[in-house]
């Protein structure tokens, strides 16, 4: 593993400089570059640079979308996970099981969000 800050800093601008020319190569109805190696140098460089400078920036201004549709798809994952299982209850002899969620929407979404907060905490803990 490379341990200098100088030469992974200088890998990623070099892997940075090999995307931007693979891109303009393969995808040219998305992207073109034009003024030869220079133009592939500086933009890869300018990629890096806002990688190192900016994007910690932008992760921050934008963290609360993210954690907003982070649990958004958690739960929605979650309550389709749980409505297949209610079908599958629902098809068994009621003498034996039985699942019922109450509260409509609301409920499935705080039961989906429970289940998926106690799943996260599961996962990271046993």
């Amino acid at each position: 593993m490379i341990s200098s800050p100088a030469v992974r800093l200088a890998i990623r601008a070099l892997c940075n400089i090999l995307l931007i020319f693979g891109m303009n190569l393969y995808l040219p109805q998305y992207i073109a570059v034009f003024g030869g190696i220079p133009a592939y140098i500086i933009i890869g460089c300018l990629l890096t640079l806002g990688n190192l400078f900016l994007r910690p920036l932008l992760d921050i201004v934008t963290f609360p979308f993210h954690l907003l549709f982070t649990l958004a798809t958690t739960i929605i994952v979650n309550g389709l996970f749980l409505w297949i299982v209610y079908q599958i209850v629902l098809m068994m002899d009621p003498g034996i099981v039985s699942l019922a969620i109450v509260g409509g929407l609301t409920g499935w979404i705080v039961v989906s969000g429970v289940m998926g907060a106690g799943n996260w905490v599961m996962k990271h803990v046993v």
